[in-house]
């Protein structure tokens, strides 16, 4: 089925663990919830909000995000992330993205997901490793 539309959301949320912190990731000396981690939690709403309205066999793969990443967040506090679909260009999909914790908004993001065939996709991804 391809029913895409321009507001299609989702929300996914996660409790912040050891395993999320700046100081696992190495993107700091802290343990409080990384930004790779937030980046992460961004990609996986939007691609909940996409879920049953993609064509049998496509997918999308992230191509781009410019992430705000506004406030800390401690080990054992939810963070959730909620992603609508603003534009559709073709195959680039644009999301709108903004994350809270139990206290207050901590993050922001535009994000470019890329519809593709996944079989395809694959096959070429796998054909670079008999190049080299």
């Amino acid at each position: 089925m391809n029913d895409l539309m321009t507001g299609l959301s989702a929300e996914i949320s996660v409790t912040v663990t050891e395993s999320d912190t700046a100081a696992k990731w190495g993107s700091g000396l802290v343990s409080v919830f990384s930004t790779p981690a937030l980046v992460g939690l961004m990609e996986a709403a939007a691609v909940k909000a996409l879920e049953g309205h993609l064509p049998e066999g496509q997918t999308t793969v992230g191509g781009h995000i410019d992430i705000h990443h506004l406030a800390a967040t401690p080990v054992g506090m939810k963070v959730r992330a909620r992603a609508e679909l603003g534009v559709m260009d073709g195959r680039k999909l644009t999301f709108q993205i903004e994350a809270w914790d139990e206290v207050e908004k901590i993050g922001e993001a535009m994000h470019e997901r890329f519809v593709i065939d996944k079989e395809k996709f694959i096959a070429k991804t796998q054909a670079k490793s008999k190049s080299k």
